[in-house]
């Protein structure tokens, strides 16, 4: 009886740890308030219940880099949706602008969500780098992956494809930067 009673504030411990809820997936990602073009209120948490894989995606319609890349975005959408892969689009551009972003979305196809109230203050928060484009890879609730600037092909479907499991080449790279890269 005595080793029991000695023992008593480990079980109330364990039984407080056993009890206690599960940490919530994405808690550590950083906040962002983005609604769709409808005005409803986003939830990243809603699409990383259902996604292996999120490419959260910053961008504007007056960016250069980010014309060039939002092809290659949607072609990926069209690609990787199958395997559990989702692209979100959040625009930095102004409120006042939503005929741009809903003039960019046709121009280009676009058919994965595109949020807008997105700042430059997000992507300070989220660790993209100074300017846009700039992306953020989720998986399992936590950023597994930064590009700054524009991605390039290549790399782009070689860490959609290492976080998907094929595991040929080196690891990409936990930040890319691309800012000051020319294209070959």
């Amino acid at each position: 009886m005595r080793f029991l009673e000695s023992r008593r504030p480990l079980l109330v411990v364990a039984l407080l740890f056993a009890t206690a809820p599960a940490v919530v997936v994405g808690s550590s990602l950083p906040k962002l308030k983005a609604r769709d073009l409808n005005g409803q209120k986003e939830n990243l948490q809603a699409y990383q219940e259902q996604a292996k894989i999120i490419v959260l995606n910053f961008w504007a319609t007056w960016c250069g880099p980010c014309n060039e890349e939002m092809p290659m975005l949607v072609k990926a959408q069209a690609k990787y949706k199958g395997r559990g892969v989702q692209v979100i689009g959040v625009s930095i551009d102004n409120r006042s602008d939503e005929g741009k972003v809903r003039d960019f979305i046709a121009r280009y196809h676009i058919d994965f969500p595109i949020w807008v109230g997105g700042t430059g203050d997000d992507v300070s928060r989220w660790k993209l780098g100074p300017a846009v484009p700039a992306t953020a890879f989720i998986q399992n609730g936590e950023i597994v992956g930064r590009v700054w600037g524009e991605m390039r092909q290549p790399s782009f479907e070689h860490r959609i494809e290492w976080l998907l499991g094929n595991h040929e080449g080196a690891p990409p790279e936990a930040v890319e930067n691309n800012l000051n890269v020319k294209e070959k």
